[in-house]
């Protein structure tokens, strides 16, 4: 058994105990992650299963076969060339924040978009799909190019402006909407939520070696199993008819061909172009991760294999780009080698293409592992606080302010929707503005201005706050004209009512953009107009 220790006694095994461990740890992330895109795609959207086990989980099981194989064979590569037996291989697998945020600012949106203009929902259910395979492939396309300048994009964005957007998209989509879910089913939610505490929170081990992600979901499937009225959770449906078959990845260009052609690129720009910039510093990180831990992976090859992925997902019908996970110290540690990536790729692999899957997301509801991803959303935003320099810290914070708002803007239009159910009209237009204002004091055209690309404004506002506290006033100048000119292009602050929502217009946003361009000119006659002062206590 490898101790982490290297060796030059021949080449390296192709599976250790190590990775045992190693598997259960990677799969229990990825399976996961299977589990939300059933859920979300299935509740959420209304993917009918044809389209969720016949096209969806196909196309996931290519990217993610594809780049855990990669990365095994390049760790017994590196094996070969430095004569170590310790080396281990780059954890891979579907992006968790890209999945939230193609279903809740990509799909969603589409779906809506489609069913107000008369579609059925199976119809808009598919047009749906084809916007996420359009993220998906943009996403990949930012990912591979990326690979080459990467370097480049880390030195001109400030860590603060990435980290914070990530992190308020992972506070209130990820963390707020599952830590409803778990005080909604407390039994399960808290229960499991202790043992991830422990493990993840605590660095404590189960005796044995048995993974604390395992533990948490096989309580909370048994407890959601026990028909008591302090679980209240069944298993959604029937148990699945469709029996094992074998579901053949197969190229879907036709609909990605037609989901360019409803300009689902463009529309929808302010969310895929961050994702895949944070997809590619984020993997970049975790390769600088990696080479600290003692295993130098070459950035450009591994970067762009990770965008191949991403790519191969979005041709076969996946919508969720793939990224370079984090914890390869941690695999390391524990004695992981090649093997893991290479069972983790092929076990998942079988769950998307036998429909396997079905039956193991009827019998293990989404609440036995939503404590796994509470942890995510939490780590990720204390993270922006951890990874930044203190004083950075106000960035940080104004990098969270948007996301927070289109959180609120979100949970107010699902309010009014549930209040005007039924009654004939929509509740959105102009006369909402002035009766939240005369009434409530709540300035809902702000609110639906920071919604419409708010990861864009997030960067823009916490790089140029940055900046501030660095007193390099052109360069934060520099980022107000960024501001003015994505809210000139309609890319941000841009939006127009729709039967049931607000939705981004792609119109110019004149208004914004001259703020920012004041604003900028502010920051460039500080230079002659102000001077340093003692800090206050």
């Amino acid at each position: 058994m490898p101790n982490g220790k290297a060796s030059t006694t021949g080449p390296m095994p192709w599976f250790v105990r190590g990775d045992i461990d190693g598997f259960f740890g990677l799969a229990l992330d990825n399976f996961v992650q299977l589990l939300l895109i059933t859920t979300l795609c299935g509740g959420v959207l209304g993917f009918p299963p044809e389209l969720l086990y016949g096209r969806v989980l196909p196309g996931a099981a290519v990217s993610l076969i594809l780049g855990n194989f990669f990365y095994a064979w390049q760790a017994r590569r590196l094996s070969a060339r430095t004569g170590r037996r310790d080396i281990c291989a780059i954890p891979y697998g579907i992006n968790t924040l890209s999945l939230f945020a193609y279903v809740f600012f990509v799909m969603l949106p589409a779906r809506n978009e489609a069913l107000d203009s008369g579609c059925s929902s199976k119809v808009a259910a598919n047009m749906a799909w084809q916007a996420g395979l359009v993220a998906c492939l943009g996403s990949a396309l930012i990912e591979g190019s990326g690979a080459f300048v990467a370097e480049w994009i880390r030195r001109s964005t400030p860590r603060a402006a990435l980290l914070s957007t990530l992190a308020g998209i992972a506070l209130t989509f990820i963390s707020l909407d599952f830590l409803f879910r778990t005080f909604a089913h407390p039994l399960v939610g808290l229960t499991t939520f202790a043992v991830v505490m422990l493990v993840y929170f605590g660095r404590v081990r189960f005796k044995g070696g048995v993974p604390g992600g395992l533990v948490a979901v096989a309580l909370g499937t048994a407890l959601a199993w026990i028909p008591t009225e302090l679980t209240k959770i069944a298993p959604v449906g029937e148990l699945p008819r469709t029996g094992l078959l074998f579901c053949p990845p197969l190229p879907v260009l036709g609909d990605l061909m037609q989901g360019l052609k409803e300009g689902y690129l463009l529309k929808y720009l302010a969310v895929i172009v961050p994702m895949g910039l944070f997809n590619v510093i984020g993997s970049l990180q975790n390769i600088e991760s990696a080479e600290a831990a003692g295993d130098s992976y070459p950035t450009a090859p591994s970067l762009f294999v990770n965008g191949v992925g991403s790519l191969a997902a979005a041709l076969f019908g996946s919508c969720f780009p793939t990224t370079i996970y984090i914890g390869h110290p941690g695999w390391k540690a524990i004695g992981s080698r090649a093997g893991y990536s290479i069972l983790s790729g092929t076990v998942m692999t079988l769950l998307c293409l036998t429909g396997s899957l079905a039956y193991i997301a009827w019998a293990v509801p989404i609440d036995a592992g939503m404590a796994i991803v509470l942890w995510i959303g939490i780590v990720i935003s204390a993270q922006a606080f951890q990874a930044v320099p203190r004083e950075h810290a106000p960035a940080v914070v104004m990098g969270l302010l948007p996301g927070l708002a289109a959180w609120g803007a979100v949970m107010l239009k699902h309010g009014l929707a549930v209040g005007w159910n039924g009654k004939p009209g929509s509740p959105f237009a102009d006369s909402l503005i002035g009766a939240f204002e005369s009434q409530r004091h709540v300035l809902v055209h702000g609110m639906f201005t920071l919604e419409q690309g708010f990861i864009l404004t997030a960067m823009v506002l916490s790089a140029a706050t940055v900046y501030i506290i660095e007193r390099k006033f052109l360069a934060a100048a520099l980022w107000c004209l960024i501001g003015a000119a994505l809210s000139a292009c309609g890319l941000v602050h841009s939006y127009l009512w729709a039967p049931g929502d607000t939705e981004i217009s792609l119109r110019p946003a004149w208004p914004l953009a001259a703020g920012y361009l004041v604003m900028g000119a502010v920051f460039v006659a500080a230079r002659w107009l102000t001077e340093e002062s003692e800090a206050h206590g």
